[in-house]
């Protein structure tokens, strides 16, 4: 399966290292140094997370799918994760898979260190319904390689398959729903901070000249729907991420997240992200080679006060 390209890196990391330069703000001088630095490294905590839950996701899948003790077809299996080796258990119970990180830089902007282990009961076949896996995560660090700041991961997490099928098959199949929780992710910052984070995601794959992939958030909390994280962040708030527009990857577009928007909110502010735009904040078809998309952030913090940032990403 084709390695999936996860496009926000670089604008978070413009959040990150150049809030004020790279912003095109309405209300700049009205705009609390402390809370836009929350704004931003809170914003990029978050999407980074989510990209790399969907990263680790893809990886996952891969793996299951390419061995017939867990997907029940029969495959080859090493060398397909191309920063990692793969070790499988097929006679325990229950079975594993594990994943060992090497820190090749074979990806895009980062590296990966640290181990995942895929465990599936015996008798239990992916490819069904229902069919679930637990996924612990072992010091699995992500550096990103252009101003070395890491994000370690650790804790476990379940894997559902709800409608069963395996997504070589998704062109016949039509519709392949997982979903992915977690209430004991544990997130060790750059600055030395630890803090822990709840996950409730969907991912819905369809096949519409080729695979798209829609990513939704299935927790509530008071009037709140679509919450796909929360928990509290490096500044010690408590926060949520909704997608309150699902967030669509598609393969025609290089997997590229072609629309969708996340609700970022802390008793501080409240940022609200739009993908699939272009350079005048409007939605856009797929860009041509050598092109890019944009992505909208308005955040309100003290105040009342509104913000508005244009990004590539």
């Amino acid at each position: 399966m084709k390695k999936w390209f996860l496009p926000i890196t670089a604008a978070t990391l413009c959040l990150t290292i150049g809030f004020t330069s790279c912003q095109k703000d309405d209300n700049n001088s009205d705009t609390p140094k402390d809370t836009a630095t929350e704004v931003s490294a809170s914003t990029d905590d978050a999407s980074r997370f989510s990209n790399e839950m969907d990263a680790a996701s893809n990886d996952i899948n891969t793996a299951l799918e390419a061995n017939v003790g867990f997907a029940g077809r029969p495959s080859g299996i090493q060398g397909i994760i191309c920063d990692a080796t793969i070790t499988v258990d097929t006679t325990s119970n229950p079975r594993t898979i594990t994943l060992t990180f090497n820190g090749t830089p074979c990806l895009p902007g980062r590296t990966r260190t640290g181990v995942i282990v895929i465990s599936m009961n015996q008798g239990v076949r992916w490819k069904n319904a229902g069919a679930q896996i637990n996924v612990a995560f072992q010091n699995f660090k992500i550096t990103r390689t252009l101003d070395n700041k890491s994000l370690t991961l650790n804790g476990t997490q379940t894997n559902t398959n709800v409608t069963g099928g395996l997504l070589i098959n998704l062109a016949s199949l039509g519709t392949i729903t997982h979903t992915i929780t977690s209430s004991n992710m544990s997130l060790l910052f750059d600055n030395g901070q630890t803090r822990n984070w709840q996950i409730a995601r969907q991912r819905t794959f369809t096949y519409n000249n080729g695979i798209v992939v829609s990513v939704t958030g299935t927790h509530t909390e008071g009037s709140l729907s679509g919450i796909a994280e929360w928990g509290t962040n490096r500044f010690g708030n408590s926060f949520t991420t909704a997608i309150t527009n699902p967030l669509v990857f598609r393969q025609d577009c290089d997997f590229r997240l072609t629309a969708g928007s996340v609700q970022h909110s802390t008793a501080n502010f409240n940022a609200l992200l739009t993908f699939g735009l272009n350079a005048s904040g409007n939605p856009t078809t797929c860009p041509s080679v050598g092109s890019t998309y944009f992505y909208k952030l308005v955040w309100t913090g003290p105040g009342g006060i509104s913000h508005t940032v244009i990004l590539p990403y």
